[in-house]
Parts: structure tokens; C-alpha cells; sequence
């Protein structure tokens, strides 16, 4: 059967997908340098959403949300599910939870970079915490992933690029995305 989409806003972007736009009930990865459009895509795919009369939820991780800009984008901002955690397990628990009521069509998390773990945020500056993050976001996408696929919601992570730091090899990029390979 096809799969259910949510255009992106951009009609090059859903020709160059094959399907028309983004997967419901898949997670999505968008993730690219600073000020590369990240968000500014989330907001447009959100705003298609919204015009189809679904249900949009923001996690605002970054606490950087602009709801101006993102009304000129087209955003219904007073229907906008809109959350500001205060930790990586929060963010992660409130995406889980927009999830399971089987009631948002489209979750974004902005940003998987933003998703600090309270151990992290509750420690003392300079602690070692290696592996922190990477192991939040596993722990969170196995049990995320289930309730995604069975109530069809597409969830899209932002996520920017980094120096990888330590030894390259040849033909290694050194840009590495935040938390990890889950």
C-alpha cells in the first residue's frame, strides 16, 4: 500500500523524494550546517500539514522558535502543539507521548544537538559524561520507533553538523552529526 505523505512545502524537494513529500510513520533526519534552512523546512512541512487539517506538534529544544517568522511561513502558530523542555528526557518523553495519542501527525524536535541529558545539565561544569546523548537517543528511538509506526505520525529530528574531532581517514568526511548512529 502507499505510503501517507506530508509535502515538504517545497515542490523541487517532494519530486526529488520519489513520494510527493515526507513519510508518516517514519522518523525523518534532517540535519545540515547552521543557518542551512533546517528549521525554515520543518515549518513549511509543519504549515502543509496543518492546511491538509492535521495536527502539528513543535519541541522546541533549542528554545529558539520564532513564532512570526514562522506564521509567514504559513504556520497556524495558535493550533501549533508547542513545547520547551528543560532536558534531553523530556523533550524525548513529550515526543513519545504526542506519539502514542495517535492524535499529531507530524512531531518535530528541534534540535537532537539541544537534547542535553539531565545528568549533563544537574553536573558540575568540565565532568566527563562520554556517550551521554548517544545513549539517550538510542534508549529513546527503540521505544519510540513502535508507537511511530503504529500511529502513523512522522517525526522528524533537526540535527547539525560538526567537526569530527580525532584521527581521519582518507576519504572520511569530517562532519559528524550529534548523538550518535541511532
Amino acid at each position: 500500500e502507499p505510503v501517507e505523505i506530508i509535502p515538504t512545502g517545497s515542490l523541487m524537494l517532494d519530486i526529488a523524494l520519489g513520494i510527493g513529500g515526507l513519510p508518516k510513520g517514519r522518523v525523518v533526519e534532517i540535519y545540515g550546517p547552521e543557518s542551512s534552512g533546517k528549521t525554515t523546512l520543518t515549518l513549511q512541512a509543519i504549515a502543509e500539514c496543518q492546511k491538509l487539517g492535521g495536527t502539528a506538534a513543535f519541541i522546541d529544544a533549542e528554545h529558539a522558535l520564532d513564532p512570526i517568522y514562522a506564521a509567514k511561513l504559513g504556520v497556524n502558530v495558535d493550533d501549533l502543539l508547542l513545547s520547551q523542555p528543560d532536558t534531553g528526557e523530556q523533550a524525548l518523553e513529550i515526543a513519545d507521548m504526542l506519539v502514542r495519542s495517535g492524535s499529531v501527525d507530524i512531531v518535530v524536535v528541534d534540535s537532537v544537538a539541544a537534547l542535553t541529558p539531565r545528568a549533563e545539565i544537574e553536573g558540575e561544569m568540565g565532568d566527563q559524561l562520554p556517550g551521554l546523548q548517544a545513549r539517550l537517543m538510542s534508549q529513546a528511538l527503540r521505544k519510540l520507533t513502535g508507537n511511530i509506526k503504529r500511529s502513523n505520525t512522522l517525526v522528524i529530528f533537526i540535527n547539525q553538523l560538526r567537526m569530527k574531532i580525532g584521527v581521519m581517514m582518507p576519504g572520511q568526511s569530517p562532519e559528524v552529526t550529534t548523538g550518535g548512529n541511532a
